[in-house]
């Protein structure tokens, strides 16, 4: 029989229906061209080294000087632009608000054909500290609300350059969504004295059964009222509103579990499409006690159809509880080698075309 389940962070309901359940493994993508197997450069492509200037220029690079490993820049086709004020406009049933923010891509490696759960957490922790680095200098403007920081793998997830890399978007406002989260945090907090995040993380662990993997500093798991097959999150287990007010240690730690779980994901599932996304506090909430922060990872191995759509709410045909336990016996696999050079002479050296 099916079940509806509610998430308590975030409250919203989801069917879980294991009449129509699928096992894991058949949520495998078919055969196609995974990631490792294509060229580690690209002559053509905009991302790889050596085309830096069909981007805009660098506002960060790693290392500074020398050839670079990750760089950041502006989009080149940016939703908002940096310039102008914030200015709101309100006519009867008409309102708006100039289209102010910051649109910045995060290429995380030279390497054409890596993805983070073929990289290194050495390479990961660069891409975490750049956003940590950027998103601390947004944050000092005034104009800005809300900043998010994701990934989108693969074209099911809205990537349309393959070269591995991740996005930063910074609002003039914080989406309705986000306030609704917010609110039922409060409420949460308010009524029962304690953050609903910590409390879904203490459950979690003392059942055990949803998480995929753990460390000291951050745990992985299911959720319980997961919204789509291996829909994960990974939260620290220090309370905390915002993700830029991590420690070193803390973003090594958290580098090592994304390393994990994404190899996970990578050999279990075939290289799947996915999305992943930071969910930190807006400005004006980043010291607040009720609000913890976490990461979201959405495999899109299924679609969202007319009754998702209408109603808001998801069908989930998996078990939460399934989906974690095919993750923990999947290998993870070794990380490639974050030697671009040497990858790119070899594979010139075997066939001519890197």
């Amino acid at each position: 029989m099916a079940e509806l389940r509610q998430n308590m962070v975030t409250k919203e309901w989801v069917i879980i229906a294991p009449d129509r359940a699928l096992r894991p493994d058949q949520f495998r993508i078919p055969a196609k061209v995974l990631t490792h197997q294509l060229p580690v450069f690209i002559h053509d492509c905009p991302f790889c080294p050596g085309n830096e200037s069909e981007t805009p220029a660098d506002l960060m690079r790693w290392p500074e000087s020398g050839p670079w490993k990750s760089r950041l820049f502006p989009n080149k086709f940016p939703a908002l632009s940096r310039d102008g004020e914030r200015v709101y406009s309100h006519d009867g049933v008409t309102r708006s608000m100039t289209g102010v923010g910051y649109h910045e891509v995060l290429i995380e490696t030279r390497r054409h054909n890596s993805t983070p759960g073929l990289q290194s957490p050495q390479t990961i922790l660069r891409t975490l500290n750049i956003f940590i680095a950027r998103g601390r200098q947004i944050a000092a403007d005034p104009r800005i609300e809300q900043v998010y920081y994701f990934k989108n793998h693969g074209p099911g997830a809205g990537t349309s350059i393959i070269h591995p890399h991740c996005q930063l978007l910074a609002l003039p406002m914080v989406p309705f969504s986000v306030r609704a989260r917010i609110d039922e945090q409060r409420r949460t907090y308010d009524e029962e004295g304690v953050c609903p995040i910590c409390a879904t993380l203490d459950a979690e662990i003392e059942d055990g059964r949803r998480i995929v993997s753990a460390n000291d500093k951050f745990v992985a798991f299911v959720p319980y009222a997961a919204l789509s097959p291996f829909h994960m999150w990974i939260v620290p287990r220090r309370h905390g509103p915002s993700f830029l007010d991590l420690a070193l240690p803390e973003v090594e730690s958290l580098a090592a579990l994304m390393r994990e779980v994404f190899g996970r994901l990578y050999y279990g599932l075939n290289d799947p499409d996915y999305n992943y996304i930071i969910r930190s506090a807006p400005q004006r909430d980043s010291s607040s006690a009720y609000l913890h922060w976490y990461i979201s990872i959405m495999p899109r191995v299924t679609r969202m159809a007319g009754f998702e759509l209408g109603s808001g709410m998801s069908i989930n045909p998996t078990l939460p509880v399934d989906n974690a336990e095919f993750l923990r016996g999947q290998d993870p696999g070794q990380a490639m080698d974050d030697d671009f050079e040497g990858a790119r002479l070899a594979a010139v050296a075997g066939d001519g075309d890197a």
